[in-house]
């Protein structure tokens, strides 16, 4: 992720760029008089998508963002006004280009920084966030967004239960997971610790990258090219030409070894609409076998202990109506049968048996869900209460400007303890005045 920050006398915002697929531009409002929610803003300011390119050294500021478009933006904003606070700018790019050139993906930032310096602002630096990161602050966004942190704080006071929820993010380069386990996490690295409303919340966080959606499926085709060009996940009869030079430039496939016939493939990819062979072919990407019998264990030997509580997925499926079926007993052969969206556009059908599959074998085999917890999973891509992405660009900016209390807040009295006293004093002096009053009345 490419982060820029930037600090200034404004009103608070936080705008966010999104590019592994369309740049959306997202701007979080708040004053300091108001900072339990926050007004989200959204324009999109440029409609192209991202692709990768053939190498590092082709990027530049303006061929990820054209970061003048996002000066000008940030100045015509009419509602801007002289109040201290701060303006974040995340400029959100797929992880894998720092990995395939660390020094050149320095260099681009250095270019943003130049450009954004040039603006009426106070520039205060950039950085790359990490995976762990990125699934910690969406793990604070869900949470926050549903005021779970407040009901946990409430709930010392009253029978209500609170609940703090998982968090879940599919992703596009990579997929994170956040959650508070039942056990203690023996894997430190991958602990995230926070301290909300007087409450210590430990977190497991991990992000997987290359396993995000789109990335998995790269692999996907790489991994069914080696033996033949028929794709199970791809609609019945569904063609596609593409290259082995094509798919394996990207960083998340350059390290996966050609065979000689892909060395110089250039085929036509058929699909056969097959479920039950989609899945066996997406769990192939995936190393289980690396984990032996441990049920603390995800893919590639990597620790995780076992899930626990529910879960929010950030994730919607190109079907509009895929949110209404997502379950393991359907979802999969539903979203392969090409019948059942006769009208769909093949371009957008094709993704639909492979992103199902995907989600299944991440999930129950990945994550080790069950039919049992899956209950327990909502898949959704923003609040609908406040109606605001519950990606992880939320939870940085409270995290970064600490608009979630670290400590719980004070229990409110009705007045303050001299009055109180006051008044006690005055209620027993009455009481007084009445029971010589009635002794009076009865003696006399």
């Amino acid at each position: 992720m490419f982060l820029t920050d930037i600090t200034t006398h404004l009103n608070e915002l936080n705008l966010c760029l999104q590019g592994a697929g369309q740049t959306v531009l997202d701007l979080y409002k708040a004053w300091k008089a108001f900072v339990v929610k926050l007004a989200v803003f959204s324009q999109d300011i440029r409609t192209s998508t991202f692709r990768y390119f053939q190498h590092i050294k082709e990027l530049s500021p303006h061929r990820i963002v054209s970061v003048d478009e996002i000066g000008m933006y940030i100045m015509s904003l009419h509602f801007l006004t002289a109040v201290d606070s701060i303006v974040l700018v995340t400029l959100s790019l797929c992880t894998p280009f720092s990995m395939e050139n660390k020094s050149a993906a320095d260099q681009v930032l250095s270019e943003v920084a130049k450009t954004i310096q040039q603006y009426p602002v106070n520039f205060h630096g950039a950085r790359i966030i990490t995976g762990e990161e990125e699934g910690a602050y969406g793990w604070i966004t869900i949470n926050y967004l549903l005021d779970s942190f407040t009901k946990v704080w409430l709930a010392l006071f009253s029978d209500s239960v609170a609940k703090i929820l998982g968090a879940l993010d599919l992703g596009g380069a990579s997929t994170q997971i956040s959650f508070i386990p039942i056990d203690p996490i023996t894997d430190q690295t991958k602990a995230s610790k926070f301290r909300l409303y007087g409450f210590d919340y430990t977190i497991y966080t991990h992000s997987y990258l290359c396993y995000g959606q789109n990335q998995a499926l790269k692999q996907l085709i790489l991994k069914i090219t080696e033996s033949s060009i028929n794709h199970p996940c791809y609609p019945e009869g569904y063609q596609e030409t593409t290259t082995a030079a094509s798919i394996h430039s990207i960083p998340c496939t350059a390290s996966h070894a050609l065979t000689l016939s892909q060395a110089s493939w250039n085929a036509t990819l058929v699909g056969t609409g097959n479920a039950t062979a989609c899945r066996m072919a997406i769990k192939q990407i995936f190393n289980f076998t690396a984990c032996g019998q441990s049920q603390s264990c995800t893919f590639n030997g990597t620790y995780q202990p076992p899930v626990n509580g529910e879960f929010f997925v950030r994730q919607i499926l190109s079907d509009p109506s895929s949110e209404q079926s997502l379950n393991p007993s359907s979802l999969r052969v539903t979203l392969c049968l090409k019948s059942s969206y006769p009208t769909e556009k093949e371009q957008w059908l094709r993704e639909y048996c492979a992103n199902a599959n995907y989600i299944l074998v991440l999930l129950l085999d990945a994550y080790k869900f069950n039919q049992t917890s899956w209950s327990s999973i909502k898949f959704q891509m923003k609040v609908s209460k406040a109606n605001t992405d519950i990606g992880w660009t939320l939870g940085y900016m409270l995290n970064l400007t600490n608009m979630i209390p670290v400590e719980a807040p004070e229990q409110v009295k009705g007045q303050q303890n001299g009055l109180w006293a006051a008044a006690i004093f005055f209620i027993v002096l009455t009481l007084g005045f009445c029971l010589v009053g009635l002794l009076i009345y009865i003696l006399w």
